[in-house]
This record gives structure tokens, C-alpha cells and sequence, in this order.
């Protein structure tokens, strides 16, 4: 399958995966049209899978719906489970990821040694629009993204927010994945204020090369013998 199709196929799966969501959270489309700050028409183009959204508005719908991001990676639907709304200036916080993922985008195209010339051969995309990408002059459609960084070896992951809030958010959300992940007696004694100290001291041996790791063992046998 070339990349056109690829993008078009991507794009209509998208398009579910976002409808489902936001139905799933029991939002509108107006109400999930202004929290990434577009008109109502573009973002049911979208759900249509007519247009695609670029990576910063599905990150900030991400946040806007308090899903976790590999929803949009994965093939299963949402609960009905409510989410509350967190108010962060999303306009801005658009703007600004598009013109970071614009440097980005430009940085690994120079560290991979790939041409403006062979991306727009490979996906279809005029070098006049890649490069208006790279400026962060125009959003880039997460369907296209997808398609320019598979030609340079890249993944979308590495372009997801870091140090944002919906970066932030995304690690907390992470984390307590991972601790709901672990035996409920782990659980348990993680939560014990009491056995702090003992985690403390885990965490500080695991950062311990296996020669000092060595030599304190031997300095508790010579204790305890």
C-alpha cells in the first residue's frame, strides 16, 4: 500500500476513533470543537474522516477528554465513564506545539540525511507545504505526520508532549497505570507510610553499579556473620 492510501486510510480510522471517544465521554462537537479552539465543521470533518487533525489538537483533545493517548494507536472503544474538564489556555498551547513539532520535524530530517525532495516523492506532499510544516507555519494533519516520519525511520511517539500539561498529564496517568499494573500486595505496601524507608533505599540501590552493589553485600555478611 503506497502512502496516499495509507493516509487515507489512516485518516478514516481517525476519524472513528475520535467519535467514539468524544461520544464515549458524552461531549458534542461544539463542545469538543472549542476546547482545540477550531470550528464545529472542521472538527465533524474530522470524526468524517474527511480532514485529519494535527498531532498538538489531538493531544490537547487527549487532555480535554482525560483520555490515555494510545487510544488512538489501539482498536478498543471508550467506557461511558464521565471526565471533568481541566482549563488550560489550548490556543496557545496549539500554536506552540505545532511550531515545536515544526523544529522537531526538521531536526530528525537532518539527523536521518533525508531530502524535502524525496519526503514529497515518497508521501505526495509538496515541499512547499513540508516546509511550511517545519516552520510551524500551518498544522500538520497526524495522518501526514505518520507518512514523513516513516520515511525517515521515525516514530510519532518521540514527537508526543514531553513537558506540557498534557505531558505532564500523560505521565501521571502512566504512572498510575503502572502502579495499578503491579500484585495487590505490592500495592499495599507501597501505600504504607511506614515503608517508605524501605523504597527509598530500593530505588537508591538500583541506581548502584553491580561492583558497589557487590561490596555492600560483603559488608553485610562481614556484619551479620
Amino acid at each position: 500500500m503506497d502512502f496516499h492510501a495509507q493516509i487515507t486510510l489512516r485518516t478514516k480510522k481517525l476519524g472513528l476513533l475520535i467519535r467514539d471517544a468524544r461520544t464515549a465521554e458524552r461531549r458534542s462537537i461544539k463542545e469538543c470543537a472549542d476546547a482545540i479552539g477550531i470550528p464545529p465543521a472542521l472538527f465533524r470533518a474530522y470524526e468524517e474522516g474527511h480532514r485529519a487533525p494535527s498531532l498538538p489538537e489531538l493531544e490537547t483533545l487527549v487532555y480535554y477528554l482525560k483520555l490515555p493517548m494510545n487510544h488512538f494507536w489501539g482498536r478498543e472503544v471508550r467506557s461511558n465513564a464521565p471526565s471533568p474538564v481541566d482549563s488550560i489556555d489550548r490556543g496557545r498551547l496549539i500554536g506552540l506545539r505545532q511550531r515545536m513539532i515544526g523544529a522537531l520535524l526538521r531536526q530528525e530530517r537532518n539527523n536521518t540525511n533525508v531530502s524535502l525532495k524525496r519526503i514529497s516523492d515518497e508521501t505526495g506532499i509538496s515541499a512547499a507545504r513540508l516546509k511550511s510544516y517545519e516552520l510551524g507555519e500551518r498544522p500538520i494533519p497526524l495522518p501526514e505526520l505518520e507518512s514523513i516520519l516513516a520515511v525517515m525511520g521515525s516514530r510519532v511517539e518521540s514527537f508526543f508532549d514531553q513537558n506540557g500539561p498534557v505531558g505532564q498529564w500523560m505521565f501521571h496517568q502512566r504512572a498510575m497505570q503502572k502502579f495499578l499494573d503491579l500484585p495487590g500486595e505490592l500495592q499495599d505496601f507501597v501505600c504504607q507510610p511506614v515503608n517508605r524507608p524501605y523504597i527509598e533505599l530500593a530505588m537508591k540501590l538500583s541506581s548502584m553499579s553491580k561492583e558497589r552493589l557487590r561490596s555492600v553485600a560483603e559488608g553485610l555478611l562481614d556484619i551479620t556473620l
